[in-house]
Parts: structure tokens; C-alpha cells; sequence
């Protein structure tokens, strides 16, 4: 098995454990889709990968409606996707996805948050190309005919970069601009995409001791508690 599940396996104890939190970031995931094209899902292949991943989070079908309808008001607030970059104690290096309204709140929550466990706050650019940018699809497995042998070969043409089987599905990674392309792929073959996403893997990992972990995972603890952060990424073996 690859470097992307590894990392999975290793993130399955880290889920979000607050429902409701949860449902906060895919609301916000919800306005951003319907700002940029609109509330139709069927023209709106962005909304779909949510409306996906909202299901998949048993989220109730009348929050995803009511969310959307929200989303189609001029007067809801839009949200911009900020990227913010730094290194948490013992040189791990850290990306942070973040869903903002009001930039200089997130950017000075972020820096605090870097400052209060003992990080480093970083420029643009300082380490994001420690990590590959990709997007994974999940997939019910009872639509999968073939082996996954077969499987991959079929879907060399978009760079798949693996794919593999889990409890939850089939997975498949693949690079970032693949995304659009291997959705409509499945959509055609009416396969059912379960849940889909973007996820950055980092190119090179550290192992740390239990102590020097548990300094880490206070910052990442810090950073996912604040409601403008959607994802968390770093370099760390779980």
C-alpha cells in the first residue's frame, strides 16, 4: 500500500468528533459550491461532490436543502478559501484550509493558535510543496465489477495514483486536476460516488515519541476548534 493509505489509516483516529461541527464546515462547503455555479446540483458538479460528502456524514436531507436555499440568498455571507502554512514543534510541517469571512479574524486566530503551542506561523509558500495536492473518491463497492487490478488499468488515462480497497468503500487518489474528469467518469458508468474530496499528502513524514506528538497534536487540536478552519494537514506518522 501507498503513502495515501497509510495516511488514511492513520487519520481514522483523528475523525471529527463533534456531529455538529461537522455540519458547519460542509454548510460552508455548500455556500461556496452555490455562489460559483448555482444551486442546481445537476449543473453544479461541485455541489454534488458536497451534497455526496454531506450524506455520507448523515447529514439530514432537509439541513442539505435548507443550507442550499440559504446559500441562494444575496444576502448570505460568501466565503473565501485562505491557505495558511507553518512548521508545529519538532519540525513538522503544517497546511491549514481555512473558510473565512472576515480574513483578518482567521489570520489572526491562526497565528495565535501557531504562537500558543509553540509553532511557527509561515509565509506563502514556506511549506506547501511539502505536500501533493490530490483528490480521492470513494466508491460503493457493489458497483465495482472488475478487480481493482483492472480497475486501475481502466483508469490510467486520469493519473490515478491508487486505489484500494476499505471498509468504507473503494478509494481512489489521484492528482488535484484529475477531480472534474474521474466524476464524470463514474457518473457515466452510473457508479455511486459514496463521498469525494481533496486531500494534500505530504511527500516525506516524521515519526515523533509520544511526548513530542502530544505537543503537536495541541496545536492541531488548537487549530481544528476554530470554526473558520475546514482541513488540517502535516507531516507527522499517526
Amino acid at each position: 500500500m501507498g503513502r495515501a493509505f497509510e495516511l488514511r489509516k492513520g487519520r481514522k483516529m483523528k475523525r471529527w468528533s463533534a456531529m455538529a461541527k461537522t455540519f458547519t464546515r460542509i454548510g460552508k462547503d455548500i455556500v461556496m459550491a452555490v455562489k460559483e455555479a448555482g444551486p442546481n446540483p445537476d449543473a453544479n458538479s461541485r455541489l454534488r461532490a458536497v451534497i455526496q460528502n454531506a450524506k455520507a456524514a448523515n447529514m439530514p436531507k432537509e439541513n442539505i436543502e435548507r443550507a442550499i436555499k440559504k446559500a441562494s440568498d444575496k444576502d448570505t455571507a460568501d466565503y473565501k478559501e485562505v491557505l495558511f502554512e507553518g512548521y508545529a514543534p519538532h519540525g513538522i510541517a503544517i497546511v491549514v484550509e481555512t473558510a473565512t469571512d472576515n480574513n483578518n479574524r482567521t489570520v489572526a486566530n491562526v497565528r495565535a493558535a501557531f504562537n500558543k503551542c509553540n509553532g511557527n506561523f509561515g509565509t506563502s509558500g514556506s511549506v506547501i510543496f511539502m505536500f501533493d495536492h490530490t483528490c480521492t473518491f470513494t466508491l460503493k463497492k457493489e458497483d465495482i465489477t472488475i478487480d481493482l487490478e483492472e480497475l486501475e488499468l481502466e483508469l490510467i488515462d486520469f493519473d490515478v495514483e491508487e486505489v484500494f480497497d476499505d471498509e468504507e468503500g473503494i478509494i481512489i487518489y489521484a492528482p488535484f486536476e484529475q477531480f472534474g474528469a474521474i466524476q464524470s467518469f463514474f457518473e457515466g458508468e452510473n457508479v455511486e460516488i459514496l463521498s469525494s474530496g481533496f486531500e494534500r499528502i505530504p511527500t516525506t513524514t516524521t515519526k515523533l515519541n509520544e511526548e513530542q506528538q502530544a505537543d503537536v497534536e495541541k496545536l492541531l487540536e488548537k487549530l481544528e476548534e476554530d470554526d473558520d478552519v475546514q482541513n488540517v494537514y502535516h507531516s507527522m506518522v499517526m
